[in-house]
């Protein structure tokens, strides 16, 4: 919880396993003083250096430092007087403790529960700029978040041209050397984790794309160089921000200090005299049990205090769905659906989803987003005729949309071209064949409002799958004079949060999932709205791994959205078998991407048995605890996903580990004797072994032959 010491001004922030120690010194400079291990007793504050108060401010560990007035930092928060100059002067002005968390107008952020508490320290520099700084503490989760709110108290408007969420100092003194994790890569190859040691100077990943996009996630680990999955010093930092981001780190001669935010360039928000600007949230995690417990406590976090409530209960059924994406493309009528549909009804399959290519015109992608209407080509009655069509096969229906998007060849873009993003004098960029709608603006959102809300009122569409094809360019908006334009990029971030929340508190159970264009915005933001998150448009089993793997040092399985599709795979053109498809879909959000009625019966029923493993264990594989056991290396990978208690839990294989090799579980329970089923497309194996043979040497995997093999079991306790 949060110890507060109001008149020595230090406050310690205390979960069930970590501690955050700050406090102000003589000078009213907050700074920020330890951060790791459970620690109830306050750190003494650093000497100011050469025992001289008003010297080397670049080398105190500032809890949110600002430049121009001699932190020689590679400034983030960049105040711009009317005079021209960026400086900053912060000193400590006031504390307050309150129970339950903050939460943050108009922004997504970590929900109250567990006991949580929020510290607000005001923070007031005397030339018209005060800071409050935001802490709010999950005890039960090893969470502690932090934003900002700065106000302009002067007189004259002020410019923010840069400003952090969060910055944390790591003194030389106490953690003399730290590595980086960022989580990088490409459209279909999203989030591969890459590690290197903190030098000196400034690393960073970010956007300035508008999105996340596939290059960069915002989210980042530094680490102890010897960390590893189950030992060692680890700090996670994840923005809760789905637009241009920053985060970077700095090696200097006092430390490393972290930074993250909205991303400056382009930024520019200017303060009238009494406004004020809130930043997005940071959220932290420390594990000295390495990086699997620090990914663990997120999972624990995100699942519990940022998925809407209406999913968080982790034991209900969760439907598996069929996309008809891969199956059809564009290229499809009403009959042909019928058809997918009633063969995803017979492999057991809850949810029929319509992809791309049902509106007026869109046989291809060169035309018609923005006008969502059907196209009575395809669909004489319509969605809604549809609907009640698929409904009758005792299916749910669900529908693709691109909310974001205009077509050049569009009725909307006909009426309306001043909507779209772009730069008077300038080609506008079509990426995609498409250009992005300018979502800063009320009647923009409020004319896709109309058109959602009459698809989802037509018929019941218990899932949308809401898509963004493209990062930003051309990016201007005609609703603002010129000294407005670095407001665009964040205002359109805030205008895609005011849909969705829109959506989902007027279709409090509608399944929404985010996607761009796979995993280009798989954020926590993102997560506030939509309990799934499509993982990447590569859905090669092979590939899953490394994809999976990287996005779960932060994200839950249950988040990510994740298919069984068809071999030679349409991404990759791999073979890879049933059970290494299966493991990767089963990890995430079960379904089925592709065309069923080229099944035969007896293939269809052959998949009858994974659709029930997902309903019998699928409150396990949302719930449980992931274990990295065998990182991918190209060639296959090991994991798992067991219960708090280790008394069950399901261990997914592929590829190349598959050679008969032990694989040491974790988890495992000392004096227990554990049953492992494994499942298999011609049935079920089972056997038994103690508890102490599973954690070392290990799950005897067995031998498999083929490009990419697969295994599956499920491990229970018997005592």
């Amino acid at each position: 919880m949060i110890h507060a010491d109001f008149t020595a001004r230090r406050f310690g922030l205390h979960t069930a396993h970590t501690s955050y120690w700050l406090a102000a010194d003589d000078a009213g400079r907050l700074l920020h003083l330890y951060y790791g291990p459970l620690c109830r007793t306050a750190p003494a504050l650093p000497p100011a250096p050469h025992n001289d108060p008003g010297c080397w401010p670049d080398r105190l560990p500032q809890e949110y430092p600002a430049p121009g007035l001699g932190d020689n930092h590679a400034p983030f928060f960049a105040p711009e007087w009317p005079d021209g100059t960026v400086a900053g002067d912060l000193r400590f002005a006031g504390a307050e403790v309150t129970p339950g968390k903050y939460a943050l107008p108009g922004l997504p952020a970590f929900r109250d529960g567990d006991g949580a508490e929020t510290l607000r320290l005001t923070l007031r520099d005397e030339a018209g700029l005060t800071v409050t700084l935001l802490y709010g503490v999950l005890p039960g989760c090893g969470v502690i978040t932090r934003a900002a709110i700065v106000e302009n108290t002067g007189r004259a408007p002020v410019t923010l041209r840069g400003v952090p969420s969060a910055v944390v100092d790591f003194a030389k003194a106490d953690v003399p050397a730290l590595d980086l994790i960022t989580f990088d890569g490409d459209w279909a190859a999203e989030r591969t984790p890459c590690r290197a040691a903190v030098r000196p100077g400034v690393q960073s990943v970010g956007s300035v794309g508008g999105i996340p996009t596939h290059a960069h996630n915002p989210f980042a680990v530094l680490c102890a160089p010897d960390a590893g999955e189950e030992h060692g010093a680890c700090w996670g930092a994840a923005l809760v921000y789905s637009g241009n981001y920053r985060i970077q780190a700095e090696r200097t001669v006092a430390g490393v200090r972290l930074s993250l935010g909205i991303e400056p360039f382009r930024f520019a928000w200017t303060l009238a005299p009494g406004e004020r600007f809130t930043t997005p949230e940071a959220a932290f995690v420390y594990s000295g049990a390495g990086l699997g417990g620090m990914s663990r406590a997120f999972h624990d976090a995100i699942r519990r205090h940022l998925i809407p409530p209406r999913w968080a209960d982790l034991a209900a059924p969760r439907p598996v769905l069929l996309n008809s994406w891969e199956a059809c493309y564009f290229d499809f009528d009403e009959a042909k659906l019928l058809a997918l549909a009633a063969a995803a009804k017979d492999a057991h399959a809850d949810l029929f989803v319509l992809d791309d290519g049902w509106f007026k015109g869109r046989d291809a992608d060169t035309t018609s987003l923005g006008d969502w209407v059907a196209d009575t080509r395809k669909l004489p009655g319509g969605v809604a005729g549809l609907c009640k069509k698929i409904n009758a096969l005792g299916l749910d229906f669900g529908i693709w949309v691109e909310p974001e998007a205009v077509s050049p060849d569009s009725e909307l873009y006909r009426a309306h071209p001043d909507w779209a993003l772009h730069i008077p004098g300038r080609e506008t960029l079509a990426i995609r064949n498409q250009y992005v709608l300018d979502f800063s603006r009320d009647e923009v959102r409020e004319n896709i409002w109309q058109q959602l809300t009459a698809l989802l009122d037509s018929c019941p569409v218990r899932y949308l799958k809401w898509d963004m094809n493209r990062s930003l360019a051309n990016v201007c908006s005609a609703a603002l004079p010129a000294a407005r334009q670095g407001e665009v990029y964040h205002r359109y971030v805030l205008g895609v949060y005011d849909l969705q929340q829109k959506l989902t508190a007027r279709y409090p159970d509608l399944l929404l999932e985010n996607c761009a264009g796979g995993g280009a915005r798989f954020d926590c933001g993102m997560l506030y709205y939509a309990p799934q998150i499509w993982a990447s448009d590569n859905t090669d089993a092979l590939d899953r791994q490394m994809i999976q793997y990287g996005t779960s040092f932060c994200y839950p399985p249950c988040v990510m959205g994740e298919h069984y599709s068809t071999v030679p795979n349409h991404c990759t053109g791999r073979t890879a078998s049933v059970e290494a498809r299966m493991a990767a879909a089963l990890t995430g959000t079960f379904g089925f991407e592709l065309d069923l009625t080229r099944y035969t019966a007896a293939e269809i029923e052959a998949l009858h048995p994974f659709v029930q493993f997902y309903r019998d264990h699928g409150a396990l594989l949302r719930s449980g605890s992931y274990y990295r056991l065998a990182a991918p290396d190209g060639k296959g990978a090991v994991w798992a996903i067991a219960a708090a208690d280790g008394s069950e839990a399901v261990v997914f294989a592929a590829g190349a580990p598959l050679d008969g090799r032990r694989q040491p579980l974790p988890f495992a329970r000392p004096g227990a004797r554990y049953a492992v089923q494994a499942l298999y497309t011609g049935g079920a194996d089972e056997t038994a072994h103690a508890g102490e043979a599973l954690a070392a040497p290990g799950l005897p995997l067995p031998a498999l032959r083929g490009e990419v093999p697969g295994y599956i079991a499920w491990l229970h306790a018997q005592g």
